[in-house]
């Protein structure tokens, strides 16, 4: 995936860790960590994304380690996968790289009462009202506008605020990782230019790998916890996953610009200038992280609009309002963020500069920050895989918070590139490939099923069993698609 290679050493520590030491180059302040069975670290081996995991390695107040989860691939600064976590009062850095352009990409999970058998008759018609209703593609605006006041409001209140004018139950925010508002989010540190990017686009898909998929549970592996979820076998649910779209790309790409400089300022030697960062406390730093949160905040609105636009189209195909039908969100959770939470270092408790870089919030039973409804399971844990195999709902266990800094996994994780997935892609039809696997889909164009193909993804299943026995979550149900929508 990257274009460049490792040319490191992976050493095994058990069946599902490998690492490379703090030896393999100047700079490096803790080993690297990598999760990985040995189809995914065969994939893996000589790819540049493991450098990348060294690179962290380097950022001032890192603690404990550089980790990647097993969907690990090649990433802007930070792998996609990679969780690292800093401590600001021993200099720790807050940096771009380790949350990513989308801020806040995530999944969003509602379930429903109706079965294969109800949905299958009329499956092309829901994915055509859903694909009219919903939109998506590249620079697509939505039909729900928001003046610059609104939404800075929006970008303030996260979720409720649209919650509040209608779109959605106000059960769904409690079910939405942190109530669907980081706190200390600044609207007013975001540019004109991202605003302006942003105010026509809550609402919508985007394109690349996002989507929204209607899906089947075709296994359970935990009876107890999809019970609390109130998942079961045959049951169609609506996945989501999307981000903050053009506002949270401009923001990144703002401050990317603005601490190019910020680094040398402070002392701070990097290995790659993609990890440009500053120091949590300082003046940069809080201006980044005020700016991220609140475009974190508009990602929680962008899903929330999207859910309510779910359940109208729902409601539309089956001549039934939304609550009859049993459409009551399971959870939401981000996977680009960046989170101040408190964790055991050394015997101590430190509140920590959390990175997620295309990793999950895997929170285990009895954690305070966990709905109520789920604090004896655990977390809700989404993770989705390709147009062409499953995804799953996990929880999270205690392995997590004594291991990844709370954290598992977020998707398959690519091993093609999107330019190599059109290249594999040519002379095939991948919407009639994905018909003959039993999968309705409708794109924006060609091109975006053709990026998106299942070749071009590590098969999940792999990955989900790696967190799974390595104790961070744990399988609870899977789900197979029968239609998907993308840009």
């Amino acid at each position: 995936m990257g274009s460049k290679r490792f040319e490191g050493k992976l050493e095994r520590l058990d069946t599902w860790r490998w690492k490379i030491d703090k030896s393999h180059k100047p700079g490096m302040l803790v080993d690297g960590i990598i999760y990985a069975d040995d189809v995914l670290a065969a994939l893996i081996a000589d790819d540049y994304s493991l450098e990348q995991v060294a690179n962290v390695a380097c950022l001032p107040g890192i603690v404990k380690y550089s980790l990647a989860m097993p969907d690990i691939h090649f990433g802007y600064g930070f792998c996609i996968g990679g969780v690292a976590a800093t401590n600001p009062e021993e200099g720790g850095v807050i940096s771009p790289g380790g949350v990513g352009y989308d801020i806040n990409c995530g999944v969003r999970l509602i379930r429903s009462h109706l079965t294969e058998e109800d949905v299958k008759p009329r499956l092309e018609t829901l994915i055509n009202t859903l694909f009219e209703k919903v939109p998506c593609g590249v620079g697509q605006a939505g039909k729900v506008k928001f003046n610059r006041k609104e939404l800075k409001q929006l970008m303030r209140d996260g979720s409720r605020f649209v919650v509040d004018r209608g779109f959605g139950f106000a059960s769904d925010i409690d079910v939405t990782e942190g109530n669907g508002c980081l706190a200390g989010a600044d609207p007013d540190l975001v540019s004109d230019r991202a605003l302006e990017r942003g105010a026509s686009q809550c609402g919508t898909l985007g394109s690349g790998n996002h989507f929204m998929e209607v899906q089947v549970v075709d296994h359970v592996f935990d009876e107890t916890a999809a019970g609390v979820m109130g998942l079961s076998v045959g049951q169609v649910c609506v996945m989501i996953h999307s981000g903050s779209r053009g506002l949270g790309y401009q923001v990144c790409d703002d401050s990317l610009r603005e601490l190019r400089d910020v680094p040398r300022r402070y002392g701070i030697d990097l290995p790659d200038r993609q990890l440009v960062c500053a120091p949590v406390h300082s003046r940069e730093g809080q201006k980044y992280l005020g700016a991220m949160q609140a475009a974190a905040n508009y990602a929680w609105c962008n899903r929330q609009i999207m859910a309510h636009l779910a359940r109208q189209s729902f409601e539309k195909v089956f001549e039934m309002r939304a609550p009859e039908l049993g459409m009551q969100m399971v959870y939401d959770v981000a996977h680009n963020i960046a989170k101040m939470e408190p964790y055991d270092v050394g015997g101590r408790c430190c509140n920590l500069c959390v990175h997620r870089k295309g990793a999950t919030r895997a929170f285990p039973p009895g954690h305070e920050d966990i709905p109520i409804q789920y604090r004896s399971i655990g977390q809700p844990v989404l993770i989705p895989g390709d147009m062409g195999r499953s995804s799953y709902v996990l929880v999270g266990q205690d392995g997590a918070m004594t291991d990844t800094f709370g954290s598992a996994c977020h998707g398959a994780g690519r091993v093609m590139s999107r330019t190599a997935a059109v290249r594999s892609a040519k002379g095939r039809s991948i919407q009639r490939e994905l018909l003959d696997r039993g999968v309705f889909a409708r794109s924006r164009g060609r091109r975006g099923l053709d990026e998106e193909q299942p070749d071009a993804y590590k098969d999940v299943n792999d990955v989900v069993r790696v967190v799974d026995e390595a104790g961070i979550s744990k399988r609870v149900a899977r789900m197979r698609p029968i239609g998907v929508i993308k840009g």
